[in-house]
């Protein structure tokens, strides 16, 4: 599709979109929620058998607030259903032959999960994705290097919405820093993506060269994602001021969409994309929807994408939802996400899980299967160290357990741990006949 021809001092890319009245909005979200829940239930043999069995028919949507009658979907909805009788498998509503791109989890707790896209959902997330570049600051007069993964990764294709709206595009991808840093220094490009703490250490990297990110480079943007350092007010500062540009939070799932939700100039939340994605807060516990504003875990349906409906997808993140207006002038809601309800952290824009580490532990022979996780802050990133035991009578050098845990858990999560150290048998203190307390978190957030 061909970029829109913008006026560049124009704040909002679609402002009819951006600053919709909310009983408009709703209406319009309404509309769509009812057509997405029949397409779904009338073309994916999963979406069917659910609603039967839980009883609801699409009929039964006559307010949004009907929604919390259906059932949810979550990580192990997904993993339980693809590939299951067709290569997308049950939750996918279209042929296989109409899939034009596919992203894929990273897989940390378990087998990674495939999401598909039609070219009609593909079009329409790049220009979701060039709408939240607008908001970002972007525009046709900037270069704009793309610092992400293109391996299966959902923030990869999201070049193409830089395109889109007309900004030169240089597919730079994850690359070693030394490369990073000459493509900075030989086409000075004015806006970057990549993850916090890698902002932060590519800052560093080039200060070792002799060189000042502020004086020496020309990026005034630079988008983060991928951590939640993006929002906490004192990461994204440290580095505003290390390279003297502005930072943006920007968030996206594999599930949904690359282009979810974007920080203004506000920070006060992001402005998730409500002309597509529903968004609900409900009790991590019992799945009861709680008001705007009440902590709880976020729930989206997705209202236009087709390949492969959301509908009710619970995310495991924990956070709130502000749906008046910005201080912007959006009218779109605001998520806040302030943690995982199952200690999830995220080390270099990989998503970690206890349960990968415990699933490593228990794995490797020659150990205990105790373990203790430390989460910390280092340099504006987040690090981990585990700590394990080595078997009972074991000889094995203690460097050489740490090297080979060190690195299952590179291979397993893709991140290594800061450090792994080893006690012998019964020296970590972790055993216990109740529930043992393994994780402890030092970030200052925490």
């Amino acid at each position: 599709m061909a970029k829109k021809n913008i006026p560049y001092d124009q704040k909002y890319y679609d402002p009819e979109i951006e600053c919709m009245p909310r009983p408009e909005l709703e209406a319009m979200q309404l509309e769509r929620l009812q057509e997405m829940v029949a397409y779904a239930y009338e073309n994916t043999v999963w979406y069917k058998r659910s609603f039967d069995e839980a009883g609801v028919a699409p009929t039964d949507i006559k307010t949004l607030k009907d929604l919390e009658k259906f059932p949810f979907v979550d990580k192990k909805t997904e993993r339980e259903t693809q590939h299951v009788g067709s290569f997308f498998g049950e939750m996918c509503s279209v042929p296989e032959e109409e899939v034009i791109f596919m992203a894929t989890s990273s897989g940390s707790t378990g087998v990674p999960t495939v999401s598909p896209f039609t070219q009609e959902d593909f079009d329409l997330w790049q220009d979701t994705e060039a709408r939240l570049f607008w908001q970002a600051g972007m525009r046709p007069t900037d270069r704009y290097v793309h610092g992400l993964n293109f391996a299966l990764y959902v923030g990869g294709p999201d070049v193409i919405g830089a395109q889109r709206l007309g900004a030169l595009a240089i597919w730079v991808g994850a690359v070693p820093s030394d490369r990073l840093i000459f493509v900075l220094q030989q086409y000075q490009p004015t806006v970057i993506w990549t993850s916090p703490s890698y902002a932060w250490t590519l800052g560093e990297k080039i200060k070792e060269k002799g060189l000042d990110p502020r004086r020496d480079f020309s990026i005034h943007t630079i988008i983060v994602a991928g951590e939640p350092g993006g929002s906490i007010k004192s990461t994204r500062e440290a580095i505003e001021n290390l390279w003297d540009a502005k930072v943006v939070d920007f968030f996206g799932l594999s599930d949904i969409y690359g282009a979810c939700a974007a920080a203004c100039e506000a920070h006060d939340g992001l402005h998730i994309v409500e002309d597509q994605i529903l968004v609900e807060t409900v009790d991590p516990a019992t799945g009861e929807v709680l008001e705007p504003g009440e902590v709880g875990e976020l729930v989206y349906t997705t209202l236009m994408k087709k390949a492969r409906p959301m509908i009710r997808f619970r995310t495991g993140d924990i956070g709130y939802v502000s749906n008046e207006q910005c201080t912007c002038g959006r009218t779109l809601a605001r998520i806040h996400i302030t943690g995982r309800k199952d200690e999830m952290f995220i080390v270099g824009a990989v998503n970690v899980f206890p349960s990968d580490v415990e699933y490593v532990v228990r794995a490797e022979v020659g150990l205990t299967g105790e373990y203790l996780i430390r989460v910390y802050d280092e340099n504006f990133s987040t690090r981990y160290e585990v700590s394990v035991e080595r078997a009972q009578g074991s000889d094995e050098p203690f460097d050489a357990v740490a090297a080979r845990v060190s690195a299952a858990l590179k291979a397993h999560t893709g991140v290594k741990p800061a450090k792994v150290l080893v006690y012998d048998a019964g020296k970590l203190g972790t055993s216990s006949e109740h529930k043992a307390s393994r994780f402890i978190d030092e970030r200052k957030g925490a």
